[in-house]
């Protein structure tokens, strides 16, 4: 628990028994506050994990004390049922659900940790499995669609009282050629970026630092784009900036691809993850080793990049269906 402090008040519960009279008396707000403090402050999440934790648990607590169930004590494998079946009800995808059920054991083996909760509520309860979706990704077509439709130069021509072409061409430049999350893009400074190398410094998910090459075409797109910057252009500037000169957010950066993809007139969603899709989809169709491109997307687990192996496996199969004069009976 945060700054060290443990309710131990007996031997038992040293070894992971919960005093009965303590599980009774802690309300669930408290604990739910110490246990974003814990995330936050120890398990270094980045701010978009621990937000979807507050809402997951925010609604896991309305449902606890709606079935009177607001002390650890409380906390049963009954509940925990009736909890996912409330989920369940709401049509929610089954990856959603997954989250959600995640958020709530992560909360009870902290419990569990701190000698609060004496056994595990979720023992014995059967979880479905994830679904493996197929990211979504654009083809090398529509890539090259979304970059003649929004050269800056044409832009500037068509949309007159519209002062930022050459930030929005360079962040999708950007994107694509190193496959950054909309976040580690907004989060972007100046310093982060060395032109001459041709490489840009990422922090990615748990504050986990990488490398990451940046390709000639996004490169030239950066260096147009700093140009319309004030000087002097500082380290610890934001690279990419909003109309009141401050730091480009995350939801600036969706609708910056929104306004893309409506240019390019396209009919399915274009989303600043589907370029990263496309990133790492493309870099497989052409020959790069899956390590490398786990690497440059900053994946812990190799398993994760795999998924895009499958989606370049579809796509041979797709050409060879169409090219092969005996691919069909």
């Amino acid at each position: 628990m945060p700054g060290g402090e443990k309710y131990h008040t007996s031997r038992g519960a040293r070894h992971g028994k919960a005093p009965p009279e303590l599980a009774r008396i802690i309300g669930m707000k408290l604990l739910l506050d110490q246990f974003m403090l814990h995330l936050k402050a120890q398990r270094n999440f980045s701010r978009h994990t621990i937000r979807a934790y507050q809402s997951d648990l925010a609604e896991f607590s309305v449902y606890a004390a709606a079935n009177k169930a607001d002390a650890p004590a409380a906390m049963d494998r009954a509940l925990m049922r009736g909890y996912i079946a409330f989920v369940s009800e709401r049509k929610v995808s089954r990856n959603t659900l997954l989250r959600k059920i995640s958020s709530v054991r992560a909360f009870t083996h902290y419990l569990m940790s701190n000698g609060i909760l004496e056994s595990d509520p979720f023992d014995l309860i059967t979880l479905p499995k994830r679904e493996k979706r197929l990211p979504r990704f654009l083809t090398e077509g529509e890539v090259g669609k979304l970059q003649d439709d929004n050269e800056p130069e044409q832009v500037d021509a068509q949309e007159k009282n519209y002062y930022f072409s050459q930030r929005d061409y360079a962040l999708f430049e950007l994107i694509y050629s190193s496959g950054l999350r909309r976040s580690e893009a907004a989060g972007l400074n100046i310093g982060d970026l060395d032109l001459y190398s041709g490489f840009v410094r990422v922090l990615g998910k748990g504050s986990r630092e990488r490398m990451v090459p940046v390709g000639d075409k996004a490169l030239t797109a950066l260096r147009a784009y700093l140009d319309t910057r004030p000087k002097p252009l500082a380290h610890a500037m934001p690279l990419f900036l909003n109309h009141n000169n401050t730091r480009l957010s995350d939801a600036g950066v969706a609708l910056i691809f929104h306004k893309m993809a409506r240019r390019a007139r396209f009919v399915r969603p274009m989303n600043p993850h589907s370029v990263r899709h496309s990133f790492a989809t493309h870099l497989l169709d052409h020959g790069c080793d899956l390590k490398s491109v786990q690497e440059m997307l900053g994946h812990k687990n190799l398993q994760t990049t795999e998924l895009y192996t499958h989606v370049s496996l579809e796509r041979l199969k797709e050409v060879y269906d169409k090219a092969h004069p005996r691919s069909k009976s």
